[in-house]
């Protein structure tokens, strides 16, 4: 019989429990990976290979949880900058880290007024007072969205009308909740919304580049079971999985 327990933000999945298991390996994940990770834990599960528990949340509060001393096996965040900050404080383990998918921004408005953009610019409308973005000072998707509207000329004249978040699911709910009239958030996030609908996907080669990284945790306690999973997680099943769920291949170099 397969069990999911929900507590205390964390997700787990455990395989059949007619037989020992292994021991169920822990991951702290950047919380767009949400739904593609729960998914290919359940497959991950149905082959007795396991259990996973997850802890989904904005990468820099999962970088710093790690630094404290949570006990973590497998690190999966959103930008290779937090990854550094777990790497610099030595506790990644060598030769572990590898680039596992890719994702693409999105800007997002109300179902009750939706728009389709021609060009980015449009962003700049009066319309837009507030657009909610991921903290551009240390949340992943809130650092690509500045990223990319400077790259566009639009920071700037933007930035009075910013309204930074805690992670980007924070800012795809304030456009869903009606606290902002525009969101930049990942295109993953953006296809699961029930009130917003997408006005613009940043194309591949004008956005940044976003990669999630994913490593095995120095000093973890399972690191046998952390390396398995991250093995499955660069398998094609996985692979297909993520695709269902919107990411992009998995980046080369």
């Amino acid at each position: 019989m397969r069990t999911t327990l929900l507590a205390a933000g964390l997700v787990l999945f455990l395989a059949s429990q007619d037989a020992p298991e292994p021991a169920a390996v822990t991951v702290s994940a950047a919380v767009s990976l949400t739904d593609a990770l729960s998914a290919i834990a359940k497959e991950y599960a149905a082959g007795t290979r396991g259990g996973v528990r997850f802890n989904f949340g904005a990468s820099n509060v999962l970088a710093r949880q790690i630094v404290q001393g949570a006990p973590v096996d497998l690190f999966i965040s959103a930008d290779a900058a937090q990854m550094e900050v777990v790497r610099g404080a030595g506790l990644i383990q060598e030769g572990t880290r590898v680039d596992l998918v890719g994702n693409q921004l999105a800007v997002v408005v109300p179902t009750d007024r939706p728009r389709t953009f021609t060009s980015i610019a449009q962003i700049g409308e009066p319309s837009f007072r507030r657009i909610a973005i991921g903290d551009p000072a240390a949340v992943p998707a809130g650092v690509y969205a500045r990223q990319y509207l400077e790259k566009e000329g639009l920071w700037a004249a933007l930035q009075p009308r910013i309204v930074p978040t805690g992670s980007v699911r924070a800012a795809l709910a304030a456009v869903e909740a009606g606290a902002a009239d525009a969101a930049i958030v990942y295109r993953t996030d953006a296809r699961g919304a029930l009130r917003a609908t997408v006005a613009w996907v940043v194309p591949l080669d004008r956005g940044p580049r976003i990669v999630y990284p994913a490593a095995i945790v120095r000093g973890s306690r399972n690191a046998q079971a952390a390396s398995r999973f991250l093995e499955f997680l660069r398998s094609a099943t996985a692979e297909r999985t993520f695709t269902r769920f919107g990411f992009t291949a998995r980046p080369a170099g």
